[in-house]
């Protein structure tokens, strides 16, 4: 007896998870052959896949890694596909799907919502549709807000059509903490570190995207409600903390340096600091040198990389709450409490197990990416291959000059863990895993020494 099965009975196979993992890889392929067609170089000459592929993968995991210079290399076609692929990956394609068939009139599903609460980190599926157009409404008017900020400075210094695709391209990679730039030559922002209104935009387009989709939507009915959600509280807690924190150190550590902020004004000073606090966590553009900065400047960047940016949100890294809980759970166990508090609040047993389970997962992606680096990149130095391997994860995008030098291994082991940064380790291994299932047998638990 034959057996066939349709893409419908395969769809109804696969978990939510995996149809999210699988949906963008196949958006990464689809964008790595139409980079490679001839009309999206400037030269007309057709791209290897491998170099298209990176591309695709540094685009739609929204982390700014680039083997080739996206401002003078890729074409006005080849910078649209790139774009398309950073608003897509960005928002997450569940987002861009919910779009259209609301446009069309289609009814969504409960596998597809299923699948919309797994990419926004939800709690629940009620009101998933409404917060997917609230949060594609919000999204598309920010970044046409940063886009007509931008073009104050951008119209008067390119003409007004290429002043305006310059306008909305970096507020749609700032938005979506993508890190891609068109100022050509691998120089990100640098040429505009003194340039406040250029700056603070970018760091407030950052800021608030990477804040998460449910912030937005919480902080948008406080005045309704009157209260903030446990999740909200630490969001916004730990961003502060992130931000102020790293931009004071960040002044400290490079303060005395004449390769970064040294020899600038006072007020280039601050605002640098601020942003090579912000961008890190996980937006990858950079207004003074990365590999210029002091040991403890590059070491801070790692740290603010690897946590990144909140759940839900478009940026990567652990996130802020999984740091945030694995902060209350050291202070908890210091102080002999049994259970972990915030705010009033006790946080229960299964997210403090999944925030470690995040940490451990990430710190094996990093530690065996780094591993991999050194083998396929043996003539580079260690510290910019650990600081490749971080950037790749978290999304980010900042490098210390060894991307475009990138073997053919090396280019294939940075995409993976950019694709692994931006789907989620947890998902990653939810998706090649079983499904979760409670075990019908439970052994009695016995002692074991650590530490």
């Amino acid at each position: 007896m034959r057996t066939t099965f349709n893409s419908k009975q395969i769809k109804n196979k696969l978990t939510p998870v995996q149809i999210l993992a699988g949906g963008f890889f196949v958006l990464i392929l689809l964008g790595a052959i139409l980079l490679t067609l001839p009309i999206a170089t400037v030269d007309r000459v057709s791209t290897n896949f491998i170099d298209a592929f990176f591309t695709s993968t540094s685009a739609v995991c929204v982390t700014g890694l680039v083997v080739v210079d996206t401002g003078t290399y890729w074409s006005m076609f080849g910078k649209t596909v790139i774009i398309t692929l950073i608003e897509i990956g960005g928002l997450g394609f569940m987002s861009v799907a919910t779009l259209f068939f609301l446009l069309l009139g289609k009814r969504i599903t409960l596998k597809e919502r299923m699948v919309m609460q797994e990419a926004m980190n939800y709690f629940s599926l009620q009101g998933l549709v409404k917060m997917a157009r609230y949060i594609l409404i919000f999204t598309f008017s920010v970044q046409l807000a940063g886009a007509a900020i931008l073009s104050i400075q951008f119209i008067p210094e390119y003409g007004p059509l290429k002043g305006i695709g310059y306008s909305l391209f970096h507020s749609i990679s700032a938005f979506c903490n993508a890190g891609f730039d068109l100022m050509g030559n691998f120089t990100s922002i640098t040429k505009y570190s003194g340039n406040p209104l250029v700056m603070i935009t970018i760091t407030v387009l950052v800021i608030v995207s990477g804040l998460g989709f449910f912030v937005w939507t919480d902080i948008y009915n406080y005045k309704k409600n009157r209260r903030l959600t446990l999740h909200s509280k630490i969001v916004l807690t730990m961003t502060a903390i992130l931000v102020v924190g790293g931009a004071i150190l960040m002044f400290i550590f490079e303060y005395n340096n004449p390769d970064t902020i040294k020899n600038v004004p006072a007020g280039e000073k601050i605002l640098s600091s601020v942003f090579a606090s912000v961008t890190p966590r996980t937006a990858g553009m950079n207004s003074i040198s990365t590999d210029a900065m002091t040991n403890a400047g590059k070491f801070l960047t790692m740290i603010l990389m690897f946590i990144g940016g909140s759940p839900g949100s478009t940026a990567g890294g652990i996130k802020t709450v999984t740091a945030g809980v694995l902060i209350l759970t050291l202070k908890s166990f210091v102080k002999g409490k049994e259970d972990v508090e915030a705010f009033g609040r006790r946080i229960n047993r299964e997210t403090v197990f999944k925030a470690v389970v995040i940490m451990l997962i990430s710190l094996l992606l990093v530690i065996v990416s780094t591993l991999l680096l050194s083998v396929t990149e043996s003539n580079a130095d260690f510290e910019m291959i650990f600081f490749e391997a971080i950037s790749a994860f978290g999304t980010v995008g900042l490098s210390m000059g060894l991307t475009p030098k990138l073997s053919l291994g090396g280019k294939l082991i940075v995409a993976i863990a950019m694709y692994c940064g931006r789907v989620g380790p947890l998902t990653v291994a939810l998706a090649l895993g079983n499904k979760k299932r409670k075990g019908a047998i439970r052994y009695p638990e016995d002692k074991i020494l650590v530490g």
